[in-house]
């Protein structure tokens, strides 16, 4: 790794980096302490700006220093205590927490990592020379996501949450609680993305783990606590798996740097398959695969900013990369068959499931964990061209579901649901809503966007290197995904039984503002894929494996962006079809008469009746209640066998 040289490095270092992981915890204090809405909503917004040009402005002088892979702040030893302290507490507040609420055997989870980690940091092996922070492409990328599509949820979630607690007048007003997490959670997975020293990792590993528990339990009801332990003590089984695997790499691979990790692993050190395999594995609970899905289903219980948060831009995310980063290292072993097995297993067993639901949210928590699995996949299968498509496969899945998230939480402010079947004719009555609905949708699904684009990549590395099961499971998981999204799609411009009843639109500036800039960088990606690829994510893989490879040739991209922009024309196009046509012009059959609208007809007994389009949901075949349960238990039976193979073979 290179050591920064330069202005702009020297700015790296000792301005940016410890001002945007620092920054938000200040902030989540002020937000604490202010009890005035209105100040509190100011401050929220100019810290949310303020973390936004910073780290932008972080990204622009990494490149204009010349791009280079920066070790950065080897001397921390106060910094050191300074977390081992902060991490004790919270492990005391978590234990606490157990207690009050008789969850005592979670405190355990709790309590043995930060353990581990102390007598680590107190009496363990001394490694000279190693770096806490590293900067390079991969984990800019993860900060331009936190900063941005979390700096724009903030800015959502003021408005959000003045309309949340004046329809949930029964719900404790706590804003000041729930924006102080927030801040909290953004200054945790900066320190995250940016650590390069396991210790520190693990820390904010598990401030991420209690930052989404207080935010699922946000509204005191039994089923959000429920929900909440159930998240908590997931994500510390996974924090428990990260310990070992660090105490286990100190003592044995003598390192606790993730990047000399990787590189042991990369060479074949038997010292590094074991901390290998347990840190994917905790890097599977955080991303919400089978079996550990349920606690981000889980999660939909928050307000809607929350789950944006965690859905998109934050919690899952820290999984993935984590298994980006172990990608080399997994290539060809063991453990990264496992992890293929799993992530595949997920994306189409969790795409299965969300055809069977209705509820718009549970649809977006499904196709998440779906999207996830795919990721984690490509990580598994450890080549460029898998790398390729899972980078590109969490930039548009970021965005998109962040932006997906926020409209239906806006949707069901105006409409007062977020049943699907209540959206139809969406575009007719909620236009602006809908077209921000149908840009999300698109960027899942629509060929030739990028998340399509990514799977493609994904099937073929998976061909390539004849991994068969991966193969079927991404074949068939990509055609569920298609059949759910389509369905969404199709109730949106459909207008065959509106009622004409007026819904107001109900949307606040600032959740507009949110709205609109994540629409916007959603087709700019579209645009600007070819330059993307080139640019960034092609020396992003040399970066990560010594070499990288075209997986689409220039020209089809750019054919590709001339694609998109004709996909984007479809909802305006129907839009003013709808407004401009005559609908006695032509009559379509019913079982009736038709009354020559389109919306009625007279049937046999002399009475009108309405037209009704809706969708088939297969509840009874594929619903959560019949398959969740096998699903879980499957893939519990993988992962046992499969670690035990890993740990066996590696003793």
């Amino acid at each position: 790794m290179g050591i920064f040289v330069g202005k702009n490095n020297m700015e790296v270092k000792t301005m940016i980096i410890p001002f945007l992981i620092l920054f938000p915890f200040i902030v989540a204090v002020l937000m604490f302490a202010i009890r005035v809405n209105k100040i509190r909503n100011g401050v929220a917004y100019l810290s949310a700006a303020i973390i936004i040009g910073v780290d932008i402005y972080l990204a622009v002088s990494w490149i204009m220093g010349g791009c280079e892979i920066l070790s950065l702040y080897v001397d921390t030893a106060l910094a050191n205590h300074v977390i081992l302290a902060a991490e004790i507490v919270l492990a005391i507040a978590v234990t606490i927490l157990c207690f009050i609420h008789r969850k005592y055997w979670i405190s355990i989870l709790a309590i043995a990592p930060t353990a581990l980690m102390a007598y680590l940091e107190l009496y363990g092996p001394v490694e000279e020379g190693v770096a806490h922070i590293t900067v390079d492409r991969l984990s800019i990328l993860m900060c331009l996501i936190v900063g941005i599509i979390g700096g724009l949820i903030i800015v959502y979630a003021v408005g959000y949450m003045h309309g949340y607690h004046h329809h949930h007048t029964d719900i404790p007003d706590r804003r000041y609680y729930f924006f102080s997490i927030l801040f909290l959670f953004l200054g945790a997975m900066f320190g995250f993305v940016l650590s390069d020293n396991l210790l520190w990792i693990d820390f904010f590993w598990e401030l991420t783990s209690v930052c989404s528990f207080l935010l699922i339990g946000y509204t005191k009801e039994q089923v959000a606590v429920t929900n909440s332990f159930r998240a908590l003590w997931m994500n510390l089984l996974g924090g428990c798996a990260l310990a070992i695997g660090i105490f286990y790499c100190a003592y044995n691979a003598h390192t606790t740097s993730l990047h000399s990790l990787v590189e042991a692993g990369v060479i074949g050190e038997k010292a590094a398959i074991i901390p290998v395999a347990l840190i994917a594995f905790a890097a599977l609970t955080k991303a919400a695969q089978l079996p550990f899905s349920t606690w981000l289903i889980g999660a939909m219980v928050a307000p809607t900013p929350s789950s944006a948060l965690l859905h998109s831009a934050t919690m899952v995310k820290a999984g993935i990369y984590i298994l980006f980063r172990l990608s080399p290292a997994m290539s060809g072993t063991l453990t990264g068959d496992m992890i293929a097995l799993i992530g595949g297993f997920t994306f189409f067993a969790t795409s299965v499931i969300a055809i069977a639901q209705s509820d718009g949210k549970k649809v977006l928590a499904f196709s998440t964990i779906s999207n996830l699995g795919l990721m984690v996949a490509c990580a598994g299968v450890g080549r460029p061209e898998t790398i390729w498509a899972g980078v590109f496969l969490m930039i548009f899945h970021a965005i998109s579901k962040s932006l997906l998230f926020q409209d239906v939480g806006a949707t069901e402010n105006s409409l007062h649901s977020r049943d699907i079947e209540d959206m139809h004719g969406l575009l007719y009555l909620l236009p602006k809503l809908a077209i921000f609905m149908f840009i999300g949708i698109a960027g899942m699904f629509l060929a030739p966007f990028g998340m399509l684009i990514a799977k493609w990549s994904a099937l073929k590395a998976a061909v390539d290197s004849s991994n068969i099961i991966l193969v079927l499971f991404i074949c068939f998981g990509s055609a569920t995904t298609a059949f759910y999204w389509t369905k969404w799609m199709g109730k949106i411009i459909s207008h065959s039984h509106m009622t004409g009843e007026p819904f107001k639109d109900i949307t606040k500036k600032n959740e507009m503002i949110s709205l609109v800039v994540h629409a916007v960088l959603m087709i700019l990606l579209c645009l600007l894929f070819p330059v993307l690829t080139k640019v960034y994510v092609g020396p992003l893989l040399t970066e990560m494996f010594g070499y990288s490879t075209d997986v689409l040739p220039t020209n089809i991209l750019i054919m590709l962006v001339i694609i998109i922009l004709l996909v984007f024309a479809v909802p305006f196009l129907a839009y003013i079809y709808n407004k401009n046509v005559k609908t006695n012009v032509k009559l379509s059959y019913m079982n009736g008469i038709n009354v020559g609208d389109n919306k009625a007809f007279i049937d046999s007994f002399g009475d009108e009746k309405k037209l009704w389009l809706s969708n088939y949901y297969f509840h009874i075949l594929i619903g959560q209640r019949k398959l969740m349960a096998p699903v879980r238990l499957i893939a519990t039976a993988l992962l046992i066998v499969m670690m035990i193979m890993i740990i066996g073979g590696a003793m």
